[in-house]
């Protein structure tokens, strides 16, 4: 499993239409194969910005798959316009795990 982590920092006074298109988003996003789960946080401490996190199966599903689909043209289309700056895209792999 690989955890994608970007931080979201979304325009000023754009924040409502963002978290309208994000379940839109989320239809597309959940469609691909190798995707397992996605979680939106929002920040209480500073106003716009948002933590998303996606665990893929594999690197690859998210890199390849996801990244060179048509889904993910829509997905472009749907929420790339709202992040000043663009994000950051790191991945993660699990070393430890706690339950």
């Amino acid at each position: 499993m690989i955890l994608e982590a970007v931080m979201l920092n979304v325009k000023h006074g754009m924040e409502q239409d963002f978290e309208g298109a994000f379940p839109q988003a989320s239809n597309i996003i959940s469609s691909m194969n190798g995707y397992i789960s996605h979680e939106l946080h929002k920040c209480l401490e500073i106003e716009g910005k948002y933590l998303l996190l996606v665990k893929w199966e594999h690197l690859e599903a998210h890199t390849i798959g996801f990244r060179n689909s048509p889904e993910y043209q829509e997905w472009k289309q749907l929420l790339h316009h709202f992040y000043d700056p663009f994000p950051t895209v790191e991945h993660f792999e699990p070393i430890l795990i706690f339950r």
